[in-house]
């Protein structure tokens, strides 16, 4: 079993001629970095029991949150969504999930992404505040309520969308 300390994602990779012979035989890799998933994948073959062993396949992975990677995926695809990861943590994993991991990029997320918040209505009341929606009503005794649960509502059925993060909080993002 892997260790679940560490937050760079990893997949393991298996030797199919082992595994088709009754054997089971691979390794865990970090999934940030191409050229080390290549090289751990060949070593892993390079010592498999198996002889011949040439197909491999990822048997599990962790630390890629709600995304599900494919048996076959390729390296190229895991050691981007990995890196990805390891730079902006786990709300770009959640990011990824939503609007589909094959569209996913660091620069969709960074543009989408608008940080952790309470709430969405602690977001909403934040945003108006700074577009200078309530520079007019700030302190004035007279002036009007503003329904701030519904006002929240009304950005998060298009504009925006939230999912759960750790500890309680909401990651905010843009409908880009």
């Amino acid at each position: 079993m892997p260790s679940t300390t560490t937050n760079v994602p990893r997949v393991y990779v298996a030797c199919l001629a082992s595994y088709n012979a009754g054997r089971l035989h691979g390794r865990w890799l970090d999934a940030v970095d191409l050229d080390e998933l290549r090289e751990g994948v060949a070593v892993m073959l390079a010592a498999s029991p198996a002889p011949d062993a040439e197909e491999w396949a990822i048997h599990d992975h962790e630390g890629f949150g709600p995304l599900r990677l494919s048996e076959y995926e390729s390296l190229e695809r895991v050691a981007e969504l990995g890196a990805a990861i390891a730079d902006h943590g786990p709300a770009f994993a959640t990011y990824a999930s939503h609007i589909g991991q094959d569209h996913a990029t660091p620069e969709g997320f960074e543009e989408a992404f608008r940080g952790e918040w309470q709430s969405e209505r602690e977001f909403a009341e934040e945003l108006a505040r700074d577009l200078g929606y309530l520079a007019e009503i700030d302190g004035n005794p007279l002036a009007y309520h503003i329904d701030w649960e519904s006002w929240a509502r009304e950005l998060f059925c298009g504009d925006y969308w939230s999912a759960d993060a750790p500890g309680g909080f909401r990651w905010i993002f843009a409908s880009c």
